[in-house]
């Protein structure tokens, strides 16, 4: 999750070390004092020297403490041809999946109310059937990311105003399958958010948009947020642009949400400072009451474990846990393709902290630009020490049980499914019994390492963060979660072939088998050509052999366009993603016609010749690889024709 970029964050800190072997207590140390005048000299030395060397166009901070703003403060760009600053109570961002929190204040004043029974079956508040074949989905499994589907990711974004259609019909359109039971398994959907916002259409009687601004925009003074797309005329031109880089000065244009409720509003910092007084207030904001105490309360409230029995950090109702240095943390980030956004509060110390940025970065860099000036923030005013804790004795053996592949529990099962392998996490032992994964990354891209202290239970090195691994009821590891980062997923074990590193082998072997292959048939041809020489088939045989070679071409063909349109991170979320995945559907049969050929081509070669034990050998490890072809597209739904993910 982190990369490179991040570095310049971190200047005087180092990461290196080595396994604890004694218990250490973990200490606070006074911080300094968090007043305007500091926070505009840290964040002044620290943001404008992040944006440049990540080549982020603009962000904006905000701070909350004690009932009022602290400090606010814009960077950079809102618009760069125009060169327009970003003016905190002025310039609006797209806070993309922190607008669910609107949402599930919404949800929870209608619980207030009586109206919405958070461990009800939602199909009650609905008009249309959800498919529930493993189990009730409720109000509670929304809000915490459990209800069991697997992702959706079309129709996420449109590209024009003219595009977007009713939310009830995207539901139904969209509705995903169950791949979990309810309540079991965090995956993060935007569809179950998307969801709840029609259910408190539903309930309520009002368009969600009217509802929102009625409960909570209006009431709030938050006069420059909205759902509305395309924005009111009064506050579109005020939007900031969003980039991919500051380099590239090309705007990203208006994005269109269609799953409006999970992550389509557009707001100024100020305006989500009123929103986060209003929670750190016991729900007041002057004299309007948006929840109850207890209500905030039930809401802050642990519901789902990542991994039963630890510490770890989980899923509250909508918020989720971001506890560090020692405080207890709520948050919730967001991202839209140009925006990105990160809000936290903490509520024992009535502050809390918004962070908008209107630009990816450099391959990403914002992704660690908004983790790591919270992290440093928090080492700022609240310096924390974590406890060493001691290695256990069984480190080694436990490490050789770990290892391997994992996979997002966040996932598109139906299709797609060669994009999930790319992106698998592998766990590797250390000869001292210590742990890598691939994506637990420092801020300069190196990995973190981990020493156990529990059972399969891992302390980061040096460092205060924790990783635990889950067995099943035969004692088999079956997934990894961790604080090191939000916990809106958890890893999935990965075994057999369908493990990347065994993809990366037997996909690069059977190209390079279907090369030579093609590289010795040419050669062969040439030198008929110049002796005049035939290669003595059949009619029957020379239509097989066109087609084997054929289907080497098509499959290297089709491995290059799912390469080129994955290519581009935005690609999926396009338009033009569905019509270029139905070609590549084509010729993926197409090439599976052409393995067909070549495994009848190695049984006629082997069995007949001619050629001696060499050329039958070279057939035989060409039918291997047109075999492995046939079961890697039909396993990972490379001709399966879904478009509906």
């Amino acid at each position: 999750m982190l990369n490179r970029f991040g570095a310049a964050l971190l200047v005087a800190a180092s990461l290196l070390a080595t396994p604890a072997t004694a218990a250490v207590a973990p200490s606070n140390a006074a911080g300094a004092a968090m007043t305007t005048q500091d926070l505009n000299a840290f964040f002044s030395g620290l943001i404008p020297y992040a944006l440049a060397r990540a080549d982020i166009a603009g962000g904006v901070v905000i701070v909350v403490k004690d009932g009022k703003v602290i400090f606010q403060h814009g960077y950079g760009y809102a618009d760069l041809k125009k060169r327009t600053p970003v003016i905190p109570d002025r310039t609006l961002f797209r806070p993309g999946s922190t607008s669910k929190l609107f949402t599930w204040t919404s949800v929870m004043q209608l619980v207030q109310a009586g109206k919405i029974d958070l461990d009800a079956d939602v199909n009650q508040y609905l008009d249309f059937k959800i498919n529930e074949p493993l189990g009730k989905i409720t109000m509670r499994n929304l809000m915490t990311h459990t209800p069991g589907w697997e992702d959706v990711a079309r129709d996420t974004l449109v590209a024009n105003a003219g595009d977007l259609y009713p939310v009830r019909e995207y539901l139904i359109k969209r509705q995903p399958p169950q791949i979990y039971r309810p309540g079991t398994t965090i995956a993060y959907s935007n569809y179950g958010a998307t969801l709840a916002g029609y259910i408190v259409q539903r309930v309520s009687g009002m368009p969600f948009d009217d509802y929102v601004e009625k409960h909570i925009f209006t009431p709030l003074h938050m006069m420059h947020t909205t759902f509305r797309q395309p924005l009111p005329a009064n506050l579109a031109p005020d939007m900031a642009q969003g980039y991919h880089e500051a380099s590239n000065d090309k705007p990203i244009g208006f994005e269109f949400v269609e799953i409006v409720p999970a992550g389509a509003a557009a707001a100024t910092a100020t305006d989500m400072a009123h929103f986060m007084l209003a929670y750190l207030n016991g729900g007041t904001y002057d004299g309007y009451q948006l929840l109850k105490p207890a209500t905030i309360a039930q809401m802050w409230t642990r519901q789902v474990e990542p991994a039963p029995g630890t510490n770890l950090n989980g899923f509250d109702l909508g918020f989720y846990q971001e506890d560090r240095n020692g405080q207890e943390v709520v948050s919730h980030a967001g991202d839209l393709i140009g925006f990105h956004s990160d809000l936290h509060l903490m509520p024992k110390d009535h502050v809390g902290i918004f962070m908008s940025f209107n630009s990816i970065g450099k391959a990403g860099a914002v992704e660690t630009v908004r983790t790591q000036i919270f992290r440093r923030f928090l080492d700022r005013y609240y310096p924390y020490t974590a406890a060493v804790e001691p290695t256990v004795t069984t480190a080694k053996a436990d490490a050789a049980r770990v290892v391997g592949w994992y996979t997002s529990s966040r996932q598109i099962v139906r299709a797609l499914r060669f994009v999930y392998v790319l992106g698998q996490s592998r766990v590797t032992a250390r000869p001292d019994g210590t742990i890598e994964v691939s994506m637990l990354k420092d801020p300069a891209g190196d990995p973190l390492r981990w020493h156990e202290v529990g059972p399969l239970f891992y302390q980061q090195v040096n460092g205060q963060a924790h990783l635990k691994f889950n067995t099943d009821a035969n004692g088999n590891v079956v997934s990894w979660s961790s604080d090191d980062f939000i916990p809106v997923e958890i890893q999935l074990r990965v075994n057999g072939m369908e493990t990347l590193g065994s993809v990366k082998t037997l996909l690069l072997g059977t190209v390079i088998v279907f090369v030579l292959s093609l590289l010795v048939r040419l050669g062969g041809w040439i030198a008929r050509r110049k002796l005049a020489l035939r290669l003595g088939l059949t009619r029957r045989e020379q239509w097989v052999h066109l087609v084997a070679r054929l289907g080497i071409v098509l499959f290297i063909a089709t491995l290059v366009g799912w390469m080129a349109i994955l290519s581009n991170a935005d690609s999926i979320l396009s338009a033009s993603f569905v019509p270029e995945v139905e070609v590549l559907y084509v010729l993926g049969v197409l090439t599976l016609i052409g393995m067909l050929g070549i495994i009848v081509e190695t049984v006629l070669r082997v069995t007949r010749g001619p050629g001696g034990w060499l050329v039958r050998l070279g057939e035989i490890l060409v039918g291997l690889g047109a075999c492995y072809v046939l079961w890697f597209f039909l396993a990972f739904g490379m001709v399966n024709f879904v478009t509906n993910f």
